[in-house]
């Protein structure tokens, strides 16, 4: 995957928070959750992007 576009998607990502952040009245409780969960699933993605975290494929929840 090219490196630019990692960049655009960390970019758009960045933008769209930011203009939710801006323009969306939210409590702030709820602001900083929101904020926490993108941080979290940016991370993820960059990690599984890398190959830093191929062990996610083999874990399964339940009984299959």
């Amino acid at each position: 995957m090219p490196l630019l576009y990692v960049v655009g998607v960390l970019v758009v990502v960045g933008v769209l928070l930011w203009l939710v952040n801006t323009y969306i009245p939210m409590d702030p409780k709820i602001q900083g959750l929101l904020n926490a969960v993108v941080v979290i699933a940016v991370v993820i993605y960059l990690l599984q992007i890398f190959g830093l975290l191929n062990t996610l494929q083999n874990i399964r929840v339940g009984h299959t």
